[in-house]
């Protein structure tokens, strides 16, 4: 499950299509550039809200990812609590897994 997930994440980083962090994926739901965010599955209940309303609000959709540990591995950085996508084609697929996954569970 992650791992895909963190693989197509990974490929976005290389490509420039990924925001990491908080305050970078907040900055990007605000300018309308991401759509959509990855979550952490041990992200803080605060950023859990500083995030997930802020996407919310601009019907951003929200996926539970990773632990923040393995998130960070996969992206090639420390722990991450929030990525941003800002590709529409990524975010698709990374949908499309996201309810594959959910249909097979």
């Amino acid at each position: 499950m992650s791992t895909r997930l963190t693989r197509l994440l990974g490929l976005g980083v290389r490509a420039g299509n990924v925001v990491i962090g908080v305050a970078g994926v907040r900055a990007g739901l605000q300018r309308s550039k991401v759509v959509c965010v990855v979550l952490a599955h041990d992200a803080s209940q605060r950023t859990i809200e500083k995030v997930g309303r802020l996407a919310a609000a601009r019907n951003i959709p929200v996926l539970r990812g990773p632990t923040a540990l393995e998130l960070g591995d996969g992206l090639g950085k420390p722990p991450v609590q929030a990525v941003g996508v800002t590709d529409p084609a990524l975010a698709r697929g990374l949908i499309a897994d996201g309810d594959s996954r959910n249909s097979e569970e």
